[in-house]
């Protein structure tokens, strides 16, 4: 396990308001757990499904030891509207862009709704920030399935990568500037997007394992190094970099 620098994870979230999107996800949900133990004034999260909004609000409610305030709301990560509404009447100043598809073979059968959701939401949320005063630094979680993508869902985050990079280079000589970054992950364990669990299936029925090559290198990071992966780079984004965790 990979241990966070402890300075660097409360940098950028003490004393502001954070908006997660896709904050019923796995990897959301955990954002927004780690978020609570480092004093934030408000944390906002966004998502699309109200039953899985509804039980990520009840969990992290047990967690809750600080009364960090807690703002469900239900929506679209594509709707920009709705999104400018939320980040200047809330007075948003960290946004991390979680929400999105991330099932290859779902996203392959289904191209047109993963280009959708992927590129667009990361569009919205990057043009609403700009029109957004408060906002101070925009995330974005990417895959490392962006690294020359062989799938729709690959190609989908590199789409999004060149659209964060692009907010990046407009906004990086304002004083102080506008950061957009964002960070790769590679497989998270216990994630909803994780290979690992079909791999304990198959392994349970004898195998085989259905992995991609018999010579592929697969790299793991646990769910709680992932979200402080994310959290570390607000701390220490300038604006325009890719951040990975060396595993």
């Amino acid at each position: 396990k990979i241990n966070p620098l402890e300075n660097i994870l409360n940098k950028s979230i003490k004393n502001n308001v954070i908006f997660v999107s896709g904050a019923a996800g796995s990897i959301g949900q955990e954002i927004c757990s780690q978020l609570l133990n480092l004093n934030p004034i408000e944390i906002i999260l966004f998502d699309i499904s109200e039953a899985s909004l509804y039980k990520s609000l009840e969990n992290l409610n047990s967690l809750n030891k600080k009364n960090i305030l807690l703002t469900p709301l239900l929506g679209c990560a594509t709707n920009y509207k709705l999104l400018t509404n939320i980040f200047i009447n809330r007075r948003v100043n960290i946004v991390f862009h979680a929400a999105a598809y991330k099932h290859v073979p779902l996203v392959e059968i289904n191209p047109i709704e993963g280009i959708r959701n992927n590129i667009f939401s990361t569009q919205a949320i990057c043009r609403a920030s700009k029109e957004t005063s408060s906002v101070k630094k925009v995330i974005l979680i990417s895959s490392d399935k962006a690294v020359r993508p062989a799938n729709i869902m690959g190609a989908s985050k590199r789409v999004s990568e060149l659209i964060i990079q692009g907010y990046a280079e407009e906004f990086n000589f304002e004083n102080p500037p506008k950061v957009f970054s964002m960070v790769r992950f590679g497989n998270v364990i216990d994630s909803s997007g994780s290979v690992i669990p079909l791999f304990k299936k198959q392994i349970q029925k004898g195998g085989p394992i259905t992995i991609t090559h018999r010579d592929i290198y697969r790299f793991f990071m646990t769910i709680d190094e992932a979200a402080q992966l994310v959290i570390q780079a607000a701390g220490i984004a300038k604006g325009n970099e890719v951040f990975l965790l060396d595993m």
